[in-house]
């Protein structure tokens, strides 16, 4: 299915950048899939198909072309608020171990787990603190070979600036969930001071990029610097502390509350729940350019976007099964 949607032009809460920068019509968009519900995150096999994630029935769903079936039901998934089944991530040595890696909510805590298709997911991270609310869940591999998570701070602000805790952390793991060499503390801990990462992507010069949703005024978007703290709770947003790095972007929650994010055509495309829309925001040497918003209101609550091994862009939805017509919806364009 096809359609021409106009480009909305938008500003962002950063008193240094101007008003968005208008842009040309984007691509059509095609849908994928749909009549899912909360769909959440998105890898993608050597074959070309896709592996999406729902968060509240524990399934992950392969697609192939525009068929959709169910490739895994992850046991010990105990959804509830914005916990349930959340992200994954393909090894990127699938071809010769054949390993995916899920994020999800237990009973008792927040977790990591790698299986294989058709056999049980073995638990490699635990211990992640879990709540309601705030318990991040993006996997992402690096251009290192490494396995990254984004946690939360499972509405404890505490956590994210104890260095004992997993939540409120970038994390960087073995793909056996050992800490990465090179980990800054020795520990699994990559940076810390955040307070709810939902997105992580690196561009064509290994810069690393991470979304943070924030409490009442600022959304983030970071550049990643290994040992570094982003200064939650002290901080919501750029603050004058030389004890924290300030993010790169910030807008306000009611236009972004941001998740996934990808890196396409050098630019970082955002995702934006509460904001519905698709922010588009040029990469520079020194940083970020102005933002573009997209699609903004079409399709509703935006969760994660990724590049496709073709070449286009995918952008997930969460709506509900409820929300809009069609329900959740897996999304494709050119950009």
């Amino acid at each position: 299915m096809r359609r021409r949607l106009r480009l909305l032009l938008a500003a962002t809460a950063v008193a240094a950048l101007p008003l968005g920068t208008a842009a040309a019509e984007p691509a059509a968009v095609r849908v994928i899939a749909q009549n899912l519900a909360y769909t959440w995150g998105v890898g993608f096999l050597p074959d070309g198909s896709a592996l999406v994630t729902e968060r509240n029935s524990a399934r992950v769903l392969s697609i192939k072309g525009t068929a959709v079936s169910t490739a895994a039901t992850i046991p010990g998934v105990r959804p509830g608020g914005e916990g349930g089944l959340l992200g994954i991530a393909v090894s990127p040595n699938y071809a010769s171990d054949g390993w995916i890696f899920v994020y999800y909510t237990s009973a008792s805590d927040n977790r990591i787990a790698r299986f294989k298709l058709g056999q049980a997911p073995q638990p490699i991270v635990t211990g992640i603190p879990k709540a309601n609310i705030h318990n991040g869940g993006r996997l992402a591999f690096g251009p290192d070979g490494h396995l990254y998570a984004g946690t939360g701070d499972a509405a404890n602000t505490a956590n994210s600036q104890n260095p004992n805790s997993l939540g409120g952390k970038i994390l960087r793991m073995t793909l056996d969930g050992k800490p990465a060499p090179g980990n800054p503390s020795g520990t699994l801990v990559y940076t810390l001071g955040h307070r709810n990462v939902q997105g992580l992507a690196w561009d064509s010069r290994g810069r690393m990029f991470a979304s943070e949703l924030g409490q009442n005024r600022q959304d983030e978007l970071n550049q990643i610097v290994a040992g570094s703290n982003y200064g939650w709770p002290t901080c919501e947003g750029r603050c004058n502390d030389t004890r924290f790095r300030n993010p790169l972007l910030t807008w306000t929650t009611a236009e972004a509350s941001p998740s996934g994010i990808a890196v396409y055509n050098n630019n970082v495309y955002v995702t934006a729940l509460r904001g519905q829309r698709l922010w588009k925001v040029p990469l520079t040497d020194s940083g970020v350019g102005n933002p573009t918003a997209l699609y903004q209101g079409t399709y509703g609550r935006l969760r994660d976007a990724a590049v496709a091994p073709d070449r286009t862009l995918w952008v997930l939805t969460s709506n509900g099964p409820s929300g809009v017509a069609g329900g959740d919806k897996v999304l494709s364009t050119d950009g």
